[in-house]
């Protein structure tokens, strides 16, 4: 019993220290801060200002508008204004803009934990935070707005301050006010709103990402029942509206046109600016700060123009980053949520990042290593190719332009998931702790990556093995034209020229014959590479390119991973050719660059065909059995092939008929047969026989008793001079 009242004593003089603490930073905020900072009314009148974005030729980008039209407070029905008001600020028209006994709870909170978490926020705080101050969560921001709050209630009425702060918070999406979020979520105007809708947008603002409709329905749907449950308490609706808005579906209907805003480069550059500035959208645009991109307006017209060439039934999504990897310079989608770092998963087109490079890299595999594609099964995963087709022995190079996923796991084992990954990583892609498995090779992740993400990798190939992250932003300026910040990109290099080079060569055949031969008849040196995930239907369709000035990744799928009604990766492939034809209508890029690092190889493709290994070709090897491929340097066939440098000849046989003596035997292509008769002790030559395969006969006439033998012959290619063999078994024969 003692203890307990002790705790009680305890816990009372820790509540009056705290609101002693409070009052005291009131009084000294109060009066020693009141002079370094004043309400400004401007920063809270006007919800549709814009941010100054600027494209790469220093021109403003138009369309930056924040925010939507100023609703009226006495528009709104009153479940609307209630829901607010229920979870956020129950006490709003009886407090002066401060609720002392809210603070004092937070600051013991925050005594208790040593830290600044509790902020205790009135509607009036927050219309303060969300104009006048930063995110920081400092002793001094919170005596600022303190002060700037005692100054809001003294100049504006309740509702005026009720007003202001409805058509100036964020829903997420890139909505500010109420008015754009009814619109976006639900295409209608906020007077509009019902119960359950009113209560589901007032329960987002604590969190508009995590209490998305679009991104976490039963969150959502959980934090409406919440203001619901306040507004019941407050005995602002009855037990039977609340029930039956607590019991009714969220019904989400989101224009194109908002689908549009989301996906647009502005968006994506205001996102970036965000997260540099550590402040809300709002704040850029009401401190003029001045966004200078990289965006280029003739590739964003591109972009835009492919994606309406095709009658598209799905979201779709489209970025162009430079061939360094340094700058996004075209950015254009259509979906439901903001797309630019919603995860999806990759298909096949990670191969050549996550598989084929690292193997490149570490000397494991060159183009002709040839892989055998059969059936597997290790430890239970047993992975598929397209219409379950095995195609036995191929090489790396056709395993990656036919896209064929038996090899790719094979080769992904070879080098090691963590080593693989490793490679990845440092280009960019994240994983998840349960990415640990080889059905990543296939782009089978527990989450996937971003569109951004995935295109920005392949610059490793672009750039000669090197990595830095795109960026939308070049540099930012304050109001005053100062610069605040400067992408000054830092590049690392990820894998060597030669394997970057030998990727693109590779890529540039899968462009030429394979899955991406759409775009076998451009007029430029392109590689590219499809991927898509899921069998019968698909539920994503990438298509990523690059030449020597540009990456472009394409992406169709949904944002609800429902799936679309094309298989393969063709239209994403068709609406990349339409945007590199359009974007090279004038100049076309330059071919890739060959590395010195990587070489011409002479190879035999007899030996490469029969027994799946890479030899170099002896000079002896017939032209038309030579294979040249491209190799690293750090990486060559070891040996050389011993065919033809020593021949032995065929076996014949012989019989007479008719007064003719017939001769046979296996013939190769590749050899020169010189038949001979011996008679009466004289040697004639009777014939050559070249070119020919499998079985051979021959007829010749027959007097008297004669002898028959085959001498074979090869080319030194080299140096023209010619290996011949002993002479073949004797056929003797009598007419």
């Amino acid at each position: 019993m003692k203890k307990v009242v002790k705790n009680i004593v305890l816990y009372s003089f820790i509540t009056i220290l705290s609101i002693l603490i409070i009052f005291t930073l009131f009084i000294v905020g109060t009066y020693m801060f009141s002079d370094k900072v004043k309400f400004d009314i401007n920063k809270i009148r006007y919800s549709n200002i814009s941010i100054n974005l600027y494209d790469n030729q220093n021109r403003m980008i138009k369309d930056n508008t924040m925010g939507s039209s100023f609703v009226k407070l006495d528009t709104l029905n009153k479940d609307t204004i209630q829901a607010f008001i229920s979870i956020e600020d129950k006490d709003f028209y009886k407090h002066h803009g401060l609720n002392y006994k809210r603070m004092a709870v937070a600051m013991l909170k925050n005594i208790t934990s040593f830290k600044l978490k509790e902020g205790a926020s009135t509607i009036s705080q927050q219309l303060i935070k969300n104009t006048h101050l930063t995110n920081e969560k400092t002793f001094t921001r919170k005596i600022n707005e303190i002060v700037l709050t005692k100054q809001l209630e003294k100049t504006l009425t309740k509702n005026q301050i009720l007003e202001y702060y409805l058509n100036i918070i964020y829903f997420g999406d890139n909505c500010y006010g109420i008015e754009n979020a009814s619109e976006h979520y639900f295409s209608k105007p906020a007077k509009d709103l019902s119960l359950s809708e009113s209560a589901l947008l007032a329960g987002m603002i604590k969190s508009p990402n995590t209490y998305s409709p679009v991104k976490n329905i039963e969150k959502a749907k959980y934090r409406r029942n919440l203001v619901l449950n306040e507004m019941l308490d407050d005995e602002k609706i009855s037990f039977d509206e609340y029930n039956d808005a607590r019991l009714s579906d969220i019904d989400i209907n989101i224009t194109n046109l908002n689908n549009n805003s989301l996906n647009s480069y502005q968006n994506a550059v205001i996102d970036e600016a965000c997260n540099i500035l550590n402040i809300p959208a709002k704040n850029i645009a009401i401190g003029e700060y001045k966004i200078y991109t990289y965006y280029d307006q003739d590739k964003q017209n591109s972009l835009v123009n492919s994606f309406k060439s095709y009658d598209i039934d799905s979201d779709y999504l489209g970025i162009s980053i430079s061939s360094d990897g340094e700058k996004v310079e075209a950015y254009y989608g259509n979906a439901p949520v903001q797309m630019l770092n919603a995860p999806r998963q990759p298909g096949s087109s990670i191969k050549p990042v996550l598989v084929y490079a690292p193997a490149l890299n570490e000397n494991i595999i060159t183009p002709l290593t040839q892989i055998n594609d059969e059936y597997i099964n290790i430890n239970g995963y047993s992975p598929k190719n397209v219409n379950n087709v095995y195609h036995g022995y191929v090489s790396i190079r056709d395993c990656i332009s036919k896209s064929l996923n038996i090899p790719a796991v094979k080769v992904l084992s070879y080098t090691g998931i963590d080593k693989s990954k490793q490679y990845a990583k440092r280009c960019g892609i994240e994983f998840d702790k349960d990415d640990n498995n080889l059905g990543i090779a296939l782009g089978g992740m527990a989450y996937g990556t971003t569109l951004k993400d995935l295109t920005n990798s392949y610059s490793i190939f672009s750039n000669n093995g090197k990595f830095t992250k795109a960026k939308f932003i070049n540099y930012i300026t304050d109001k005053n034209g100062k610069i605040i910040y400067h992408n000054k990109p830092s590049f690392s290099n990820v894998i060597r020229d030669d394997t970057a080079y030998i990727i693109t060569d590779m890529l540039k055949t899968c462009a030429k014959n394979g899955t991406g031969r759409k775009l076998s008849d451009v007029k430029f040196e392109v590689a590219t590479k499809t991927g898509t995930v899921g069998t019968k239907q698909n539920t994503n369709a990438y298509n990523i390119s690059y030449t020597t000035n540009d990456i472009v990744g394409i992406w169709l799928g949904n944002a609800d991973n429902s799936p679309i009604s094309y298989v393969g990766g063709g239209l994403p492939t068709d609406i990349v050719k339409l945007y590199l034809n359009d974007i090279y209508k004038q100049t076309s890029p330059q071919p890739f660059k060959v590395p010195s690092s990587v070489y011409v190889e002479n190879i035999d493709a007899l030996s490469l065909e029969k027994e799946h290994i890479v030899y170099k070709a002896n000079s002896f090897i017939p032209q038309k059995y030579v294979l040249t491929e491209i190799f690293s340097r750090f990486n060559p066939p070891k040996e050389k092939s011993t065919k033809f440098i020593s021949i032995t000849p065929p076996t014949l046989y012989g019989r007479v008929e008719n007064n003719k003596a017939i001769l046979s035997f296996i013939a190769d292509d590749y050899l020169l047969y010189e038949i001979y008769k011996e008679c009466d002790g004289e040697t004639q030559l009777l014939g050559e026989i070249s070119n020919q395969n499998g079985k051979c006969e021959q007829s010749f006439d027959i007097e008297k008793r004669s002898q028959y033998f085959i001498i074979t012959k090869i080319k030194n290619y080299a140096d023209n001079t010619e290996i011949i063999s002993d002479k073949s078994n004797i056929v003797d024969l009598v007419p």
